[in-house]
């Protein structure tokens, strides 16, 4: 009974295909997302403002960490959760695949979800006579809480390691 129990866990670790799947479809969409904002960047150019123009390129910025980060947990959590990915030799591997693990994913997300919280308390600085006080406060309480946090889990996986070593 045990050893069924436990191949059926270990198999049901297949449902997370799917997921992963299902997040390279949002990868399409935040594709034609950015290539709508570019168009409305180009079609729109002469009559921007600069500040306006920089904001849009920050919005473009802003989502092409997402869609890294996206990739990032994408292909990762596929490699170290359900199979490992078979890349066929002298074809186009990524350098990082096969060489992250869990602690190192979780890591390079809070920088990735670091510098995206920058990026936007950019974007709402560049904007701020349009933004209150109040809500402007909120993001740098919000983004010190992403940077708090990311230098926390660091810091933990520093420990954590020292104490296997």
């Amino acid at each position: 009974m045990e050893q069924l129990i436990e191949r059926g866990l270990y198999r049901a670790r297949w449902l997370l295909a799917p997921i992963y799947l299902g997040l390279s479809l949002a990868l399409v969409a935040l594709a034609i997302k950015f290539f709508q904002e570019v168009a409305h960047l180009l079609l729109n150019i002469l009559s921007l403002k600069e500040a306006d123009m920089v904001l849009s390129v920050l919005s473009l910025i802003d989502m092409a960490m997402v869609g890294g980060l996206i990739v990032m947990v994408m292909m990762s959590g596929y490699e170290n959760f359900v199979s490992q990915l078979d890349v066929d030799e002298g074809t186009e591997k990524l350098s990082w695949l096969g060489k992250m693990d869990s602690s190192s994913l979780k890591s390079k997300i809070a920088a990735s979800i670091v510098a995206i919280s920058s990026i936007h308390l950019l974007k709402v600085f560049m904007d701020a006579t349009n933004t209150a006080n109040d809500k402007i406060m909120w993001y740098v309480i919000l983004h010190g809480t992403f940077v708090l946090s990311a230098f926390a889990m660091g810091y933990l996986d520093i420990l954590t390691r020292s104490k296997k070593a």
